[in-house]
C-alpha cells in the first residue's frame, strides 16, 4: 500500500519502466504465444501498482498541520 506522495512516484516510475520493457519485448519477440506468456506477467504487476496508486490518490490527504 502506498503511504506517501514519494512512494506514489517510485510506484509511478516503476509503471513506466515495466511499460518501457513491454514496448521493447513487443519489438524483439516475433511468436505472439511467447509474448503473451511473457508480457502478462509484467501486466499484472502493472495492474496491481495502478490499483494502488488510484487508491491512494482517491484517499483524502491527511490534514498539515500549521503552528
Amino acid at each position: 500500500m502506498i503511504q506517501n506522495d514519494t512512494e506514489l512516484n517510485t510506484t509511478l516510475d516503476r509503471i513506466r519502466r515495466m511499460q518501457d520493457q513491454l514496448l521493447l519485448l513487443r519489438k524483439i519477440e516475433t511468436n505472439a504465444t511467447n509474448y503473451r506468456l511473457s508480457a502478462s506477467g509484467f501486466i499484472a504487476e502493472i495492474d496491481r501498482m495502478q490499483l494502488e496508486s488510484r487508491e491512494y490518490l482517491a484517499a483524502l490527504a491527511e490534514p498539515i498541520s500549521v503552528p
